[in-house]
């Protein structure tokens, strides 16, 4: 495919799109209904459906009965953690292997024209990102993932927390299946803001950001702390009535759907006519700008509370502004503080 019909590429190459990012038609005023109507398969297709159809798998093949699931037990235990591990070796390093080891596609359509292996950095183990970026995904995510997983579904098992099934509770729960991606949005926006005030970014954030030109591996590349929150969106379905296969649904989204927004690529080619898009525009420029488009653009917070970049010209000078508007605040508190100083020692 010829990328430079779908954009531009810079001196440097990087790539962007000729149109610029967008939000979903969802919460809109006035309404859009046929944009809305053109993006709902969007929503559903190809990863959502995909990773509610891992969670019905996970419940069926993975893991034991209920009653089993009762008692904290290193069987079932290792077999779900060997299965997540498994899984996100093969979906993340799918993608890896095309994209950054094989090259299949060279940089079409990525946004940073370098690859990570070009560029070795002492803020990653071994200098290396991909090595850094597996060791975090492995060492401590994926412990802390089924960990979250396990004490999840062991209060269903046990009753510590309501178990609607899907015969007596069909259209309730049809329902929270599709707000899934919706609970995780706004988990993850408040979160990721959350963990850009200073000290929590200095000493947790700051490492997923290490990454700034991300690849898959940088997915689930986090500190604990991060990993174990943001994992952590499973914890709704014990203050929501649900259903373990919905929980494990929503753990899914979080885990498995870290993925798009790190591909690095705006489409991935699937044969020389046909690509699938990655969606990762919005991921891609807080990355790259840090304090801009802390959500992925499913609910419009961003816009809302002004951090929105869209790629465009347009965005960059918006984003400026609101530079300089932090940088003459932070200079005028530090000015009062110089002052209140001063005063003190001049009595």
């Amino acid at each position: 495919m010829d990328d430079l019909s779908y954009g531009t590429r810079n001196k440097r190459g990087d790539w962007a799109p000729n149109e610029p990012a967008s939000t979903a038609p969802v919460f809109v005023f006035p309404p859009r209904p046929m944009q809305f109507l053109k993006w709902l398969p969007h929503y559903f297709f190809p990863y959502n459906v995909l990773y509610a159809l891992s969670a019905v798998a996970w419940w069926y093949y993975v893991l034991p009965t209920p009653e089993v699931m009762k008692t904290l037990a290193w069987g079932w235990v290792l077999k779900l953690f060997i299965a997540n591990a498994v899984t996100v070796f093969l979906f993340f390093g799918a993608f890896e292997l095309k994209l950054y080891v094989l090259r299949r596609q060279g940089n079409r359509f990525k946004y940073n024209g370098k690859f990570p292996s070009e560029q070795r950095s002492k803020a990653f183990f071994f200098e290396r990102q991909n090595v850094d970026n597996m060791m975090r995904t492995f060492g401590t995510g994926l412990p802390i993932w089924t960990a979250i997983e396990v004490f999840v579904l062991m209060a269903f098992a046990n009753g510590w927390v309501p178990w609607l099934t899907f015969a007596q509770n069909p259209v309730y729960l049809f329902l929270l299946a599709l707000v899934v991606p919706i609970i995780h949005e706004t988990h993850f926006f408040i979160l990721h803001r959350a963990i850009h005030w200073g000290p929590l970014y200095k000493w947790v954030h700051s490492v997923h950001h290490n990454s700034v030109n991300p690849s898959p591996w940088s997915s689930l590349s986090m500190h604990p702390v991060e990993q174990f929150f943001y994992l952590g969106t499973m914890f709704w379905h014990l203050i929501i009535p649900s259903n373990p296969i919905i929980a494990l649904y929503q753990l899914h989204v979080a885990g498995f759907g870290a993925i798009p927004g790190h591909v690095g690529f705006d489409k991935v080619e699937l044969t020389n006519d046909t690509s699938m898009d990655s969606h990762a525009y919005i991921h891609y420029l807080h990355h790259k700008y840090f304090e801009v488009n802390y959500g992925d653009g499913l609910i419009p917070f961003d816009k809302w509370l002004g951090t929105f970049h869209d790629g465009s010209k347009d965005g960059e000078k918006q984003m400026q502004v609101r530079y300089e508007k932090k940088k003459a605040k932070l200079n005028a508190k530090a000015q009062s503080q110089n002052a209140k100083e001063s005063d003190r020692a001049g009595a």
